[in-house]
C-alpha cells in the first residue's frame, strides 16, 4: 500500500493560548511549514497560527 500524499498537521497560536486548529497539507508540494493568520477564540483576535506536528 501506499504512503498518504496528504498528511494532518496541528496550528498551534503564536499568542501561547493553547488553541489550534487541525489542517490538512499535500507533503508533496508544500514541503515548508505553514503559517496562517486566523482567529484565536482564547485571545479574541486574529493571530499567527504555526504548523507542528500532531502527537
Amino acid at each position: 500500500m501506499a504512503k498518504a500524499v496528504t498528511i494532518k498537521v496541528k496550528l498551534v497560536s503564536t499568542a501561547d493560548t493553547g488553541f489550534y486548529y487541525v489542517a490538512k497539507k499535500n507533503s508533496r508540494t508544500m514541503t515548508e511549514k505553514i503559517v496562517k493568520k486566523k482567529y484565536d477564540p482564547v485571545a479574541r483576535k486574529h493571530v499567527e497560527f504555526r504548523e507542528a506536528k500532531i502527537k
